[in-house]
């Protein structure tokens, strides 16, 4: 099943399968989001869902249970 996933603040706009990485998604859309271990520890994937929970993307699948996600971008300087 597929959903549309909306980055901002540059709403970019893809369609992603359920379970595949949030970070992957990103990529195809030409979304550079800052990684730094890939396993979840140091959270320099943060992103921020529309609902206000933080997830680290490179670790966190698209849901099942949704028709559409919203991803807030933002980045640390100091990575």
């Amino acid at each position: 099943m597929t959903i549309s996933v909306r980055f901002l603040p540059d709403d970019i706009i893809m369609e992603a399968e359920t379970g595949e990485l949030l970070l992957d998604v990103a990529k195809k859309a030409g979304i550079d989001i800052p990684t730094g271990c890939l396993m979840g520890s140091c959270h320099a994937c943060e992103v921020e869902l529309d609902d206000g929970s933080q997830i680290c993307s490179c670790i966190t699948g698209i849901p099942s249970d949704r028709d559409s996600l919203t991803v807030h971008l933002y980045s640390d300087p100091l990575w």
